[in-house]
């Protein structure tokens, strides 16, 4: 959620019973770290993430992380888990995003105290392994920590299967994407309300031709759109393509949807508008708990 889940959209979440979290991407500094902590406001509770290989690059964004003091730090995307002991040191509970049950079992191992487990039909950057419920499954059949479900998560009756199938919790991206609170553009937001289910696809083609450090593992499931279509499948040539860069770019700065990423899990055929998050999530818990009575 770098670049879409700020401050604003943490704190209505929290406001909302859940908790908000400060998504911080690959482009992310302590600087920007910093605007997302000024827009928060006074709430209880929020949690910060952060991508593995960026705080590699950049300690001094994990050190204002930890600084800022959230109720959870989530670091994902990579194999080192020595910042679970600094988070647990400053009193802050620590999760990792894991996609099969051996990264399962080492991340509980190594301290962590909830795991989500994303599943392939997830938005943005994830390792395309198994779908969300049988990586769930798998999952809570070889760990005792809470785990919590996320991929494709985005009404009423996938948040009561995941929550039936014994998830602790739903850890939300793309359904909340379009709400007014989040950063999202608005060029990005009409496309995401204009999606289907099917309109999505994984890919490397926006991090090769923006020169991310991505690991390959890591595609991001986005919307597709006439630049992934004409790159996709020749990632060796846009990285030596400076025209197809600079296009790029110029389409990310204008939110050019024929060019410029978006991010989206495949259910986001189920965004019909932009809404408030507390009418979101009020509607998604209010649906699942009716249907969680009725199955019980």
């Amino acid at each position: 959620m770098g670049g879409v889940a700020g401050g604003r959209l943490a704190a209505a979440v929290t406001a909302a019973g859940g908790l908000g979290m400060i998504g911080m991407g690959s482009t992310a500094t302590a600087a920007s770290l910093a605007t997302e902590l000024a827009a928060l406001g006074d709430v209880p509770r929020f949690g910060i993430g952060l991508v593995d290989w960026v705080i590699r690059d950049r300690p001094d964004l994990l050190e204002a992380a930890l600084a800022a003091r959230p109720t959870l730090l989530s670091v994902s995307f990579g194999a080192d888990l020595s910042w679970v002991q600094r988070a647990h040191e400053a009193g802050i509970l620590a999760a990792t995003q894991v996609y099969d049950p051996e990264t399962a079992r080492r991340a509980q191992d190594a301290g962590l105290d909830v795991l989500v487990a994303r599943g392939a039909e997830g938005g943005g950057h994830g390792e395309i392994r198994l779908a969300t419920l049988p990586l769930l499954d798998a999952v809570l059949d070889t760990v005792e920590v809470p785990v919590l479900a996320a991929g494709g998560i985005a009404g009423p009756r996938s948040l009561a299967a995941v929550l039936a199938a014994g998830a602790a919790g739903a850890w939300l991206g793309t359904v909340l994407s379009a709400c007014p609170e989040a950063l999202t553009g608005d060029s990005a937001r009409n496309a995401l309300i204009a999606a289907a289910g099917t309109d999505t696809m994984t890919t490397r083609v926006f991090d090769v031709g923006q020169r991310l450090d991505w690991p390959a593992r890591f595609p991001s499931r986005v919307l597709r759109n006439d630049f992934a279509g004409r790159w996709t499948g020749r990632e060796d040539a846009l990285a030596g393509d400076r025209e197809a860069g600079a296009e790029l770019a110029a389409g990310i700065a204008t939110g050019d949807q024929r060019v410029a990423p978006v991010d989206a899990g495949q259910g986001v055929g189920m965004l019909t508008g932009s809404r408030p998050v507390a009418v979101v999530l009020d509607e998604l818990c209010a649906g699942a708990q009716r249907l969680l009575s009725r199955w019980n």
